[in-house]
């Protein structure tokens, strides 16, 4: 997969539980600016794994949109 393929698949899960507009939405976009909390990382974590089939264990602080783009990939 590539990074805009995963950009894309997490921007657009983001926009589904925000009231953000994907458009909106960039690499160095802060989780919290965003109203995504932990919790919402989780169940954010869990739709990923579906949609990208793959499995993702976070092991690391995440705090932006490119940080879990790049932990994905480096996968």
């Amino acid at each position: 997969m590539t990074e805009n393929e995963v950009f894309d698949a997490i921007a657009e899960l983001i926009a589904e539980r925000t009231d953000c507009d994907k458009a909106e939405i960039a690499m160095d976009s802060k989780f919290k600016d965003l109203g995504i909390d932990s919790l919402d990382t989780v169940d954010l974590l869990m739709s990923l794994e579906d949609k990208l089939d793959t499995t993702i264990e976070l092991n690391q602080k995440i705090d932006t949109v490119g940080d879990l783009v790049s932990f994905i990939i480096s996968k």
